[in-house]
């Protein structure tokens, strides 16, 4: 079969297309009927041999955007979900604080009204029987009457720790916005309006920052309460047992001096 020049021309079929072959074993170009001449198509935008295809390409990278898409999923989903576990943490501490709170506060009021039940009985006693026998026994003055002393005010202290402690301050609807009062307490809110409540409550809870830094100053404010709270009681418990101690050697030291029961000078 001979061979054809090189610029020679190709006729294909019945077209009035030709294609020139081009020295150097470069592409050939397609000639229409009009003369004009323009490559034939090749390399990777159309699916040549040598290189991929635009579909195959385009499907690629659909793929790796999706995997993309699917790992920046999984990373927002794990930062929600420890997000939710530390908001969970949070709610369950000021939980967890606000029980305790509570349960100590109940107990202290218990112990109080231990304290209360007790030298109330024994100022009763003191009242209905040694003291009609100071007429005739003088000496029993001394140590009766520091024992009555000893338990009311150890009684005045109980009272004082069982007292509810209820602190009456003006707060506006300014110094709710701004974060500076304690809306969750009653004693703060009681001189609103409820509409102003309303309002402070909601725009409260709108805010997370601002909804725990609230709780934290209740739970200020409770601890307050019940560190002066076990001050007194403290106090109270150390006046009684001293008083009731020194009452009771101050008791017999007079029946020791006096001869007995009976006797007496």
């Amino acid at each position: 079969m001979a061979s054809r020049a090189a610029g020679s021309p190709i006729t294909c079929g019945e077209t009035n297309v030709t294609y020139e072959a081009t020295p150097n074993g470069e592409s050939p170009e397609r000639k229409e009927g009009n003369g004009t001449s323009e490559p034939v198509p090749g390399g990777t935008d159309h699916g040549d041999p040598l290189g991929k295809p635009t579909s195959a390409r385009r499907k690629e990278e659909k793929k790796k955007e999706k995997k993309k898409e699917k790992k920046e999923k999984k990373k927002e989903k794990k930062k929600e979900t420890k997000k939710g576990g530390a908001g969970r943490g949070v709610e369950t501490m000021f939980r967890t604080a606000y029980r305790t709170h509570l349960d100590l506060s109940s107990l202290a009021d218990t112990k109080a009204n231990i304290m209360i039940s007790i030298n109330g009985i024994i100022i009763s006693i003191l009242l209905a029987t040694v003291y009609p026998s100071l007429v005739q026994n003088r000496a029993l003055f001394l140590p009766s009457s520091l024992l009555v002393l000893t338990c009311l005010a150890s009684l005045v202290l109980a009272v004082l720790a069982a007292r509810p402690r209820v602190t009456r301050k003006t707060v506006t609807p300014e110094d709710v916005r701004e974060n500076r009062a304690n809306i969750l307490f009653f004693g703060n809110f009681i001189n609103m309006k409820e509409q102003d409540f309303l309002d402070g409550m909601w725009e409260l809870m709108e805010d997370r920052e601002r909804t725990y830094t609230t709780m934290m100053r209740d739970l200020y404010g409770l601890g307050s309460v019940l560190g002066a709270k076990y001050r007194l009681l403290r106090t109270s418990y150390t006046v009684f047992v001293v008083g009731l101690a020194v009452g009771v050697i101050a008791f017999l030291a007079v029946y020791a001096s006096s001869g007995g029961a009976n006797g007496g000078p």
